[in-house]
């Protein structure tokens, strides 16, 4: 099996407004709990730990800042 990147929620406004409700009134904390915990449920709900590995590389590539094209050249003098 491989990760599905095509759009495949029949109302994706609809379940991001559902997102969005879950987290109102909820701190920061309770916020990244409620993250944490429903990525853990959909984890197993997939089941598939290859497309959960796939899936982590693109988030985290997503959020992270381009790698630097080599050392950084020293300062002139």
């Amino acid at each position: 099996m491989t990760l599905a990147r095509e759009p495949r929620l029949p109302d994706p406004d609809g379940w991001y407004a559902a997102l969005m409700t879950a987290h109102r009134d909820l701190d920061e904390a309770a916020s990244r709990r409620l993250d944490a915990a429903l990525v853990v449920l959909l984890a197993n709900h997939i089941g598939d730990a290859a497309v959960l590995a796939e899936a982590l590389a693109l988030a985290r590539a997503a959020v992270s800042p381009p790698a630097a094209a080599g050392p950084a050249a020293a300062p002139a003098r």
